[in-house]
């Protein structure tokens, strides 16, 4: 199935969706699309030949999305959509980029490489963007990455950690942390912080980002005098982990580092416990979502993860933000929602600063990116145009995740 279009000019927030029919006429640039009419269509920028040419600088500039709204981790997708489109709407009500509006084309990746690759090729091609936002999950955005980079569009994930994702080539972004620094926070933690010298790995062997965090944490706790009694694997849509967290189990760990995605992670909690497997588990950001206590319940207690940014933090730009998504969205954003409305707000910055909407000019302007006020810390491209940025440490208690400390690079 192709992926759902979900569309929006963003004065309004994002309606309707329609299953494999053309876009509908677009509105007169600057009004909005009816939200009554699923699939409407924001004004594309005219007059462009191929994607890494100007356009003629008229009308709404139509920017894409591409997230899992629908599939096992579509709460990262809807935390991304929201945090843009909060970003966005913003932006509008300043005035937009020199008097245009900004419009967003959604995509649903449904969670799949295959998927993201053929949503980033229909935004390059036919919708003709001036740069695309996402994917959440690394294996997705470098099937995305692929494409963006030979159709010359730049490309921000908000929270791809995988280190393959940026060396897709000189078009891709991020601004998040990468594993290496993940890996390494969180055996520094468990080393120096928690005092373990045997760690068990318990690994998604379909995920990059699964894999490459545990063999940075891995590499990282031997570095620090840690043993890794033993790594044992299982796939994604696995639904019956206690083969594996029974082997494990007899290695007796002092603790298991899991560096899956939350859907995983709250039943394989469950299943440690019902093998009689008590120690704390560690895990890396692909932990954050609500989700992950619905799924894992009181298991998950005393357990540890990274990430990218904690609610608790009594910054005044971060508050703010906060009050204005719970009043919007009624609920307390997650990382996703915090990174992806950055990745827009250093996208709307650099529309600001590049000469025109062509490629070229886009891309120097977001890799010229220096010491940016996110809501999740500030944000400095590097040469590998990685974020350098810092990490929080959250401990899983009562139900929730508690800030425990932050780790800067």
């Amino acid at each position: 199935m192709r992926p759902l279009l979900l569309l929006a000019t963003l004065a309004l927030a994002l309606a309707g969706c329609e299953k494999k029919s053309a876009p509908t006429e677009a509105p007169p640039t600057g009004q909005a699309a009816d939200p009554s009419k699923a699939g409407t269509a924001a004004q594309v920028p005219a007059g462009a030949d191929s994607p890494a040419m100007a356009p003629d600088e008229k009308g709404a500039i139509l920017i894409g999305e591409v997230g899992s709204l629908t599939g096992s981790e579509a709460t990262f997708g809807v935390s991304a959509r929201n945090g843009i489109e909060l970003a966005l709407n913003e932006a509008n009500a300043a005035g937009g980029v020199r008097g245009r509006k900004l419009a967003v084309r959604v995509y649903d990746s449904q969670g799949r490489p295959e998927e993201g690759a053929q949503a980033a090729t229909r935004l390059i091609t036919q919708d003709r963007v001036v740069a695309i936002l996402g994917e959440a999950a690394s294996s997705v955005s470098m099937a995305m990455a692929e494409k963006a980079q030979v159709g010359k569009v730049p490309m921000i994930t908000p929270t791809s950690t995988s280190a393959e994702v940026t060396k897709k080539g000189d078009y891709i972004f991020r601004v998040c942390f990468i594993d290496e620094f993940q890996g390494l926070v969180m055996a520094k933690f468990a080393r120096e912080n928690l005092k373990l010298s045997k760690v068990a790995v318990l690994t998604d062997n379909k995920s990059a980002f699964s894999m490459g965090l545990a063999d940075v944490f891995t590499a990282k706790f031997q570095e620090f005098g840690g043993k890794i009694v033993g790594t044992e694997s299982y796939s994604k849509g696995d639904t019956d982990f206690r083969a594996q967290l029974t082997a494990l189990k007899q290695l007796k760990p002092e603790a298991v580092f899991v560096p899956g995605y939350y859907t995983d992670v709250g039943i394989i909690a469950r299943q440690a416990r019902e093998v009689g497997l008590k120690v704390p588990l560690l895990g890396g950001d692909g932990w954050d979502s609500d989700k992950l206590f619905e799924l894992g319940g009181s298991a998950l207690e005393g357990s540890y993860f990274s990430n990218h940014y904690s609610p608790g933090n009594p910054d005044p730009v971060l508050q703010s933000f906060l009050a204005r998504y719970k009043e919007k969205y009624g609920s307390v954003p997650d990382s996703v929602a915090a990174l992806s409305y950055d990745a827009a707000r250093v996208l709307v910055e650099a529309l600001k600063r590049a000469p025109d909407t062509s490629g070229p000019a886009v891309r120097d302007a977001i890799a010229a990116t220096k010491d940016f006020p996110g809501v999740a810390g500030r944000i400095t491209l590097d040469a590998n145009r990685d974020a350098v940025k810092e990490a929080v440490v959250l401990k899983v208690a009562g139900g929730k995740a508690e800030f425990v400390t932050t780790v800067k690079p």
